[in-house]
């Protein structure tokens, strides 16, 4: 038996290998404090479980759901996208229900990228990006990513011979791994470089309602002209602590999001609709837990971003995003740090070279831990690096 050679390309997933190794260590009875996914540890709130529990008891709900995700479920998007952006989509041919936003950015390239052809990855960024041209058998050009520029992917020095082959180019802001926040002129830029060269602007908002200190993150889709070439991908993962519930959605161009529901009415069912309807009310209901959990957001991360300076590491502190982007203390790369770290400090971090070529040097420390455990992990890191 002999399997697609592309797999071979790809090394194990990033987050699996972590999830491993914690677990190995916990068989040996070890306590060990995982910062390493980010997954909320507080639960989603009851009045979208309550949604849930009324929804799952519907037998029209028992059925196959629509492709598209459900007619409700859409709309609620699109009110959404309104109320918190002033963008206008319609819920009809310009929202697509997803099973996770991972899922939708994996098959947008099945949407749209052919063998041997390009997409434009951030050189730090959500390794699906690069990991689904992979799968295609295309190729990734990762484009710089800089503490100086405040990591802003430079889009402005790609290859010409790049440039012809590229499909689409991905850009996540606020960003996943470093916190980092896109002012609009940035995606006007992108915007207009994308249209001079005819591709696709695939905007991953994934975080766009976890920010700090007045901190109000936008769509792309709010600057002018970005609906010609972009696609916006939005999660409820994170901001109502949904992880394990996969439900999220694409919107913008319309072109863009037919391609993408052609990919998935062939390869998935869609949803299960009693998903869709807490989901509904997790998009319109809740705006009082989305400000507390920012401030529980907050407060994580200036413990621990204080925590950190005492013991001597670099680390700014982000305006958005649940992560801390740490430098490593010199002498050590990523991986040979967060190895330290795990097999002296039992504390999962995640090395930043897994993130592209431009993490090296970096660790991500998710702030989905409980106050005390925060601190416990930062004194152990303290003791191994002693």
């Amino acid at each position: 038996m002999q399997t697609a050679q592309c797999l071979n390309q790809i090394k194990p997933y990033l987050f699996a290998e972590i999830d491993r190794k914690r677990d190995a260590l916990r068989e040996q009875g070890i306590d060990v404090i995982s910062l390493g996914i980010g997954d909320p540890d507080l639960p989603t709130p009851q009045h979208v479980i309550d949604a849930m529990m009324q929804a799952i008891q519907k037998p029209q709900n028992h059925q196959y759901p629509d492709y598209a995700g459900s007619i409700e479920f859409r709309t609620a998007a699109a009110t959404y996208m309104k109320n918190r952006f002033g963008v206008e989509v319609d819920p009809k041919t310009e929202v697509l229900a997803l099973i996770g936003s991972k899922e939708g950015i994996a098959h947008l390239h099945t949407a749209f990228v052919n063998p041997d052809e390009y997409v434009l990855a951030p050189s730090i960024g959500y390794p699906v990006y690069s990991i689904g041209a992979t799968l295609q058998n295309a190729n990734t050009y990762f484009m710089p990513m800089k503490a100086e520029n405040g990591f802003l992917a430079d889009f402005d020095n790609v290859p010409a011979e790049v440039l012809a082959k590229a499909k689409i180019m991905f850009l996540g802001y606020p960003n996943n791994p470093t916190g980092a926040i896109a002012p609009v002129e940035y995606f006007d830029k992108a915007i207009a470089f994308c249209k001079q060269h005819g591709i696709l602007l695939a905007h991953d908002n994934a975080y766009a309602d976890l920010s700090f200190e007045g901190y109000v993150a936008p769509s792309i889709l709010e600057r002018p002209g970005a609906k010609d070439v972009c696609i916006e991908f939005f999660s409820l993962s994170k901001p109502y602590n949904m992880t394990g519930w996969r439900i999220a959605f694409a919107c913008g161009n319309e072109q863009a999001v037919k391609a993408l529901g052609t990919v998935k009415n062939n390869l998935d069912s869609g949803q299960f609709t009693a998903i869709q309807e807490a989901g509904c009310v997790a998009l319109l209901e809740s705006d009082e837990f989305v400000a507390q959990m920012n401030s529980i957001y907050q407060h994580r991360r200036d413990l621990v971003v204080d925590a950190l300076r005492a013991i001597g590491m670099q680390v700014e502190a982000p305006k958005a995003t649940i992560y801390v982007w740490a430098r490593v203390p010199k002498g050590e790369t990523s991986e040979s740090f967060a190895t330290k770290l795990l097999e002296k400090a039992h504390v999962i971090v995640t090395p930043g070279s897994g993130y592209g070529p431009d993490g090296e040097g970096y660790i991500r420390i998710s702030l989905t831990t409980p106050d005390d455990r925060l601190l416990e992990a930062v004194e152990r890191m303290r003791s191994a690096m002693a």
